[in-house]
């Protein structure tokens, strides 16, 4: 089967999704290719604030409202390392360049620019990502794991977390109470 890359794009968890790391998610797909994909969950913010995260990688924070701001469940992988999905590509220590749009860093200086108001204006921290094998995520395309729509980041940061599900099915001009947890095959 030939597969196209699906960097860039939302995974929508189907309501089938059994898997309660994913059940009721989207993930923005980061890497795709025959290798496998890498891709970190965005509509699920944790407890944990950017404060108490940074203080624990000795960062101060200066701005209040960003020492508020909740870190995400980027999802099972590497959960104890930050993943920073943002819109400017800049020149930090280590990124991947998913479109024109965003890139997803996993270097230390980009939080320290964040914490002090410097780096990308829009960002989302994630601990943790999701990441498939090559072949698994197609697989489970075609079990009816998950849903494909090419992504947008005005989306992604202008819409809140716990609304962010609904905005991505709706771009395929559909409401998510239309999706089945049942797949067809012709």
């Amino acid at each position: 089967m030939e597969s196209s890359c699906l960097a860039g794009h939302f995974l929508i968890a189907m309501p089938a999704m059994v898997d309660p790391n994913f059940k009721g998610t989207v993930t923005y797909l980061c890497e795709h290719n025959e290798r496998g994909a890498l891709g970190v969950v965005v509509n699920r913010p944790t407890d944990l604030t950017m404060e108490s995260l940074l203080e624990q990688i000795e960062i101060k924070v200066s701005d209040l409202a960003l020492s508020q701001r909740k870190v995400h469940f980027g999802g099972p992988v590497s959960v104890e390392h930050g993943f920073v999905l943002h819109r400017s590509h800049g020149s930090w220590n280590s990124s991947i360049v998913v479109s024109d749009e965003l890139s997803l860093t996993t270097s230390k200086d980009i939080l320290e620019a964040v914490a002090q108001g410097g780096g990308p204006r829009e960002w989302l921290l994630t601990l943790g990502y999701a990441g498939w094998g090559a072949g698994q995520l197609e697989e489970e395309i075609a079990a009816n794991a998950w849903l494909t729509v090419p992504a947008d980041a005005d989306l992604l940061f202008e819409t809140a977390p716990e609304a962010l599900l609904d905005a991505a099915v709706a771009r395929l001009g559909i409401s998510r109470l239309s999706l089945s947890g049942i797949a067809g095959h012709a």
